[in-house]
């Protein structure tokens, strides 16, 4: 089983930025997909850490919808 690209909010807003740098997808996005369950996350302390792969296939699918 690989192990999931597990990112802050800040890093997986960095990535998406570094991939399309005129994204409009912010970390205020990132977080209400994952509080809304439409993304994994898991709490790490204080921090959310969000399932990379799992953002970008939901971004991905709701392109082509």
């Amino acid at each position: 089983m690989p192990i999931p690209r597990m990112r802050l909010l800040k890093e997986a807003a960095e990535e998406i930025k570094a991939v399309d740098p005129n994204t409009a997808v912010t970390q205020c996005f990132i977080r209400r997909l994952a509080l809304d369950g439409k993304v994994k996350s898991v709490m790490a302390g204080r921090k959310r850490l969000i399932n990379l792969d799992d953002l970008l296939q939901y971004l991905d699918l709701q392109q082509t919808s």
